[in-house]
């Protein structure tokens, strides 16, 4: 019974409900046998309750296939969106972050404006030559979503000529914090996957003027830091250098 558990989680939502009601038959079965066979059967049913919405929730919210950005993303949904050539194929491809509008994760104020704290879908599409674009792969849990009300995420994509895919993630905040930051993610497509091969971190203090730039380079192991003053031009830019060595690089599908 514990091998048919973890097999459901790999299986899709639909074939799970079957494996479920097949689950269920043998566990009756089984509880009028032995003690035993009852306490697999609840435990098995509270794994399965757990892991139902994760299930669920993995199904692409994003359309599969579309000629451009609106046929993909549903009406109503906040979306942001590039165009490059990733795979280097000469052919367009399209890379969308859209936020879902599911009202249980929207905060009205007491003026009406709404918080909306869905967590954005990410939308990877490899042109087909044809004028269609078509889904790669979709990640419901790479771009962040607003965290507070005092939390001002501003997020964009971009493709460089050179095909590679930067997401830059902007955070500020209205109370509690004087720095603005910005991680920027830089992906590119090798070995059928997109592999992070860079990320920058930029911080930026409102009140004193302090800025830091770190700037890691996982293809070379390398990482330059820059320290400077936007609002007193007397401070001369400090950079340092260090390594950090080479490691394999990590594919895409973590939280950012």
């Amino acid at each position: 019974m514990m091998m048919t558990v973890f097999a459901l989680f790999v299986l899709s939502r639909q074939k799970m409900f079957v494996h479920l009601w097949q689950l269920l038959r043998i566990g009756v079965m089984n509880m009028k046998k032995t003690e035993v066979s009852a306490r697999a059967l609840l435990f098995t049913l509270l794994l399965l309750v757990i892991t139902l919405p994760y299930s669920a929730g993995a199904q692409n919210l994003l359309k599969d296939a579309g000629k451009n950005v609106d046929e993909i993303v549903p009406s109503g949904w906040e979306h942001i969106e590039a165009v490059g050539d990733l795979n280097k194929d000469g052919i367009a491809d399209l890379v969308v972050s859209a936020t879902p509008d599911f009202r249980e994760h929207i905060r009205v104020r007491d003026d009406g404006y709404e918080y909306n704290f869905n967590q954005p879908v990410l939308g990877i599409y490899f042109g087909t030559g044809g004028g269609e674009f078509r889904c790669w792969k979709q990640y419901n849990n790479v771009m962040p979503a607003q965290e507070s009300e005092q939390e001002l995420l501003d997020c964009v994509i971009s493709i460089t000529d050179r095909g590679t895919l930067r997401i830059a993630i902007g955070r500020m905040y209205s109370a509690g914090s004087s720095y603005h930051s910005t991680d920027s993610y830089i992906f590119r497509y090798q070995n059928d996957d997109f592999f992070l091969i860079g990320k920058e971190s930029d911080s930026f203090s409102r009140m004193s003027g302090e800025q830091e730039t770190v700037s890691y380079n996982y293809l070379t192991g390398k990482v330059q830091t820059v320290k400077g003053n936007v609002f007193d031009e007397s401070v001369q830019p400090v950079e340092t250098w260090k390594r950090i060595g080479k490691s394999p690089l990590r594919p895409m599908g973590d939280p950012l």
